[in-house]
């Protein structure tokens, strides 16, 4: 093999009653693409904030460029070439394109010739060498532009040009097609693509396996702190990935089940909103699990936002079981039965800092209170039922919501919702950014509730998943429903031909 650009040796990391991370060796070589797989909780992000110098190894040994070296903090890192781009990215929304370039290493000249006294920013400079290396990537930026105006996908083109103004040799990118359409994805790995033949060392973190077949030379797998396999990506496959990353065979990641679908729970008419919606109409049935697929900008989310009483529509009437409901705010939605587990989790689903138990008796606190006092003796009792019921693995229904894995934090927007009983269940993205682990587990959770008769919308931008778990697909395109699918005719063929209008 190469010479590594990175080889880590025996990495060992503690926190206080955790092994995050247990005599770990990883390697990385110029040009190489390097996935680092593994559940929440494996040890993925440990590993990276101790490449990146925000945390220090308790043992172990880091080369870099063939020298050991330390990183006592990620300045540190990054001027030797290491560059962290995480899934939401670290930019300064009001500041221009080229000033979050270049901020906190902006080139300065003196202000008078030959003169040590006094420098200013050299801006001639800084657009210059800006425009050079986007010209070389194939792409172009407004560096005028302030940043809040550009798209995720223009964002984060900013931070790998910014890592390529500073000479990375290694970049390392945390879920970066996050929040990406598939459009944007596919730009991405072209850029990685050029980075790789540059020399560009790239470390790929990622819980969507097939983008990991797609672009990576080499993985290596994480479980409970250990590395448990390295190897070349055409040495493996999907099963034998799954199998190294959970410990064991996931006889199925979509647990579809064959049943009856019963009459109609929730009846969409005509509903229209304001620039968004145009005269949607559907029916979702009782045990039926309704996909619904669509581009971003599509209106997915907005018709969720509708139905649950976020988005008022201007037109149109929503039934439940035959009955007009007429839904003004989120709060009647959920008295009549309606539950809406939102895209964003951590911002809207869930009250971070509260309890595990505080956050899955949010929705049913009335039920819980008497004479304005909660009785914290039934919420405990919920919540323990709840967390076995889902397997929520937690130190206890007493820890802050913000201390779970992703795949938890799900759970528990999920159960606060199943304690209050609904007739509905929206589900917008349930297991965007969950590993494969606990994306098995919200699969086989969905199959089993509409087994017993909860009436599910599943949202999503990853077609297996639409394609494994839905009885019907529907897909939206610009605001309308450009077509309906069985299970039995869909394919991704069909629906992405639907969602960008051509049939």
């Amino acid at each position: 093999m190469t010479e590594a650009l990175l080889q880590l040796r025996g990495i060992t990391k503690r926190f206080p009653g955790v092994l995050a991370l247990d005599g770990v060796d990883f390697a990385l070589t110029a040009g190489e693409v390097h996935a680092l797989v593994g559940e929440n909780g494996a040890g993925k992000s440990t590993l990276i904030k101790i490449i990146s110098g925000v945390h220090q190894p308790d043992a172990g040994r880091i080369d870099y460029l063939g020298t050991p070296v330390t990183f006592p903090t990620p300045r540190a890192a990054a001027d030797r070439g290491i560059t962290v781009i995480y899934q939401e990215v670290a930019l300064f929304p009001d500041l221009t394109v080229l000033e979050n370039l270049y901020v906190g290493a902006y080139p300065r000249r003196p202000l008078l010739r030959h003169s040590g006294r006094g420098r200013r920013v050299d801006w001639m400079a800084m657009r210059a060498r800006a425009q050079d290396v986007a010209a070389s990537l194939g792409v172009k930026l407004d560096l005028e532009a302030p940043v809040h105006r550009l798209s995720a996908a223009q964002q984060q083109l900013v931070e790998i040009a910014r890592a390529l103004l500073r000479d990375a040799r290694v970049i390392i990118m945390d879920e970066p097609t996050g929040p990406l359409t598939q459009q944007d994805a596919a730009r991405l790995f072209s850029l990685i693509r050029q980075l790789r033949s540059r020399g560009v060392g790239i470390i790929y973190i990622s819980h969507r396996l097939e983008e990991i077949f797609e672009v990576a030379d080499r993985l290596t797998v994480l479980r409970d702190g250990r590395r448990i396999v390295a190897m070349p990506v055409g040495e493996t496959t999907r099963e034998m990935l799954i199998h190294h990353m959970v410990g064991r065979t996931l006889d199925t990641l979509y647990p579809h089940t064959a049943r009856q679908t019963g009459p109609p729970v929730l009846e969409v008419e005509g509903l229209g909103t304001s620039g968004a919606l145009t005269d949607v109409s559907f029916t979702l049935g009782r045990g039926e699990i309704l996909g619904l697929a669509g581009l971003v900008g599509s209106g997915r989310t907005t018709l969720a936002r509708a139905i649950f009483g976020i988005v008022p529509p201007g037109r149109g009437r929503i039934k439940l079981d035959g009955v007009d409901a007429r839904i003004a705010h989120a709060g009647r939605a959920r008295e009549l039965g309606i539950a809406y587990v939102p895209e964003e989790r951590q911002r809207q689903g869930l009250v971070l800092p509260f309890s595990v138990s505080e956050n899955l008796s949010l929705v049913i606190l009335r039920r819980l209170s008497r004479l304005g006092f909660i009785n914290h003796a039934s919420e405990r009792t919920v919540a323990h039922d709840v967390v076995r019921r889902l397997d929520i693995r937690t130190p206890g229904i007493g820890v802050p919501a913000a201390t779970l894995s992703g795949g938890n934090q799900q759970k528990v927007v999920v159960g606060k919702w199943l304690a209050a009983q609904p007739r509905v269940l929206i589900m917008d993205e349930p297991t965007r950014g969950v590993d494969v682990g606990a994306k098995a587990e919200i699969h086989r959770l969905m199959s089993e509730l509409a087994g017993r008769g909860l009436a599910i919308l599943l949202i999503s931008s990853e077609l297996p998943e639409l394609l494994g778990m839905s009885d019907r697909i529907m897909v939206m395109h610009r605001g309308r429903i450009a077509g309906e699918l069985s299970r039995d005719q869909a394919t991704q063929e069909k629906i992405m031909a639907m969602a960008t209008g051509v049939a």
